[in-house]
């Protein structure tokens, strides 16, 4: 398996060498040559494998410079007990409508970028050990990958983070759980602006390939495919869970979508193959990419046009990853890519409208936003409901979803934290203090 720039100005290189590098060296980001396809008995026999088992079987499609054995520890290690706590690895939990939650808020920091980020932290390690290399992990976070990262990297021999965030625009909780790390292979620098333009600068220090090669700079957010790929596994996990046995119905994802790294997984799930009805990207007030996939036209706010809300984590008006499905979405033509990005660089924006008709008929994409006051009613109604708490941007995510249930199709939507993380917008909704893990009692 080898791999290649959706910019087309990469030689196809190995996993392990797309790994410690992040951006491709055209700018672009790195995507597999082909997509690995999985069939219906291969996905039934994974039925009875546990997470750790079940991610070493996906993530091998992906990796083959890594022998199956030794990816097999990496994977134990990143899902052990002790990193997931929970009685149950991404337990599926029923709500009303029709819809469940796929719970991927059980890890270190709480939040759905635990899954990516352990297995992240363990195969950094293992190459750099092997080839007796160092990196320095330049990040930018809207709040959860941050943490996720440092918890992820934390005392690991080789690797050194570098953590870009916007000052004040993060959770109080999301703040606390960066800052109060002291490893001294971990660094938070605040940055006066909103999310993109922490991400500039990582694409900017990136793209200057003398600098990058003289500090080592690798890429721990999900411009790196090691984050995307190992964000797939729970997309399985999902539908092997919510379908009988012996059964090839398909189930709808509902993904609450900032950078659009999430829900790319779920695009990349369904293309090998597993049975997904639709992608249902749901957005905040920051709502750039449900206009795409409503109009065709990709028009990314400025700085000062991105709105600062209650599900701080989507507040992102350039999402990174959106490439890689627009590459895709073009015949996986780069230098049809390259020239959109032009656009966008020249223009402020593109249009791909002619396509739109393949958005939903060919990769079953829908979208819909969400604004404060429905995310205080969704969390109000689905507490009341169900007892069960969900933060405001799995609120979000709940609200979309909600006008496309269908009947004998599984809606899950993905769970993006622990509400313990939001306490001020929780204590809004319904009144009352979030419960916090021990383990983060006292932040």
């Amino acid at each position: 398996m080898k791999y290649i720039s959706t910019r087309g100005g990469m030689a196809p290189q190995p996993f392990c060498d797309i790994l410690l590098e992040g951006l491709a060296p055209d700018g672009g980001l790195t995507m597999p040559e082909s997509v690995p396809k999985v069939s219906a008995a291969t996905l039934e026999g994974w039925r009875a494998l546990g997470y750790a088992e079940l991610a070493a079987e996906i993530l091998g499609a992906f990796i083959d410079d890594i022998p199956a054995d030794d990816l097999l520890q990496l994977t134990r290690a990143a899902y052990a007990p002790e990193v997931f706590p929970g009685p149950e690895m991404v337990p599926v939990k029923p709500l009303n409508g029709g819809m469940s939650l796929l719970g991927l808020s059980e890890g270190p920091t709480l939040a759905f970028k635990d899954m990516a980020m352990q297995f992240l932290g363990q195969v950094f390690e293992y190459v750099l050990t092997r080839r007796g290399a160092t990196l320095n992990i330049l990040g930018a976070t809207s709040g959860d990958t941050g943490s996720a990262a440092e918890y992820a990297m934390r005392g690991k021999r080789g690797v050194t983070v570098f953590m870009l965030s916007p000052q004040g625009r993060m959770s109080a909780f999301q703040r606390a759980q960066m800052y109060s790390l002291q490893d001294s292979n971990i660094h938070n620098i605040a940055i006066d602006g909103v999310f993109d333009d922490c991400q500039d600068i990582v694409k900017t220090l990136a793209g200057d390939l003398e600098f990058k090669n003289a500090y080592r700079l690798g890429a721990g957010n999900s411009i790196n495919w090691a984050r995307i790929a190992a964000q797939v596994v729970y997309s399985f996990w999902g539908w092997l869970r919510a379908t009988p046995a012996g059964s090839s119905a398909h189930v709808s994802f509902c993904v609450p979508s900032g950078n659009f790294g999430n829900i790319l997984a779920g695009h990349i799930a369904r293309e090998m193959g597993l049975p997904v009805r639709r992608l249902v990207l749901a957005t905040n007030e920051n709502n750039v990419l449900e206009e795409f996939f409503r109009t065709g036209v990709y028009r990314p706010r400025s700085s000062a046009q991105t709105h600062a809300t209650s599900s701080p984590s989507m507040d992102i008006s350039k999402a990174s990853n959106f490439e890689r499905f627009v590459f895709d979405l073009v015949g996986r033509d780069p230098q049809r890519v390259k020239s959109l990005w032009g656009e966008l660089e020249s223009l402020g924006q593109f249009d791909l409208g002619a396509l739109k008709p393949q958005f939903e008929q060919r990769y079953g994409f829908v979208s819909g936003t969400s604004s404060h006051a429905d995310r205080l009613a969704t969390i109000r109604r689905v507490y009341q409901e169900t007892g069960v708490l969900i933060d405001p941007h799995t609120a979000d995510g709940v609200k979309v979803a909600a006008p496309f249930v269908e009947e004998g199709v599984p809606m899950l939507v993905l769970e993006t934290a622990l509400p313990a993380k939001f306490a001020e917008t929780i204590r809004e909704a319904v009144g009352i203090e979030p419960p916090v893990p021990e383990h983060l009692a006292g932040l």
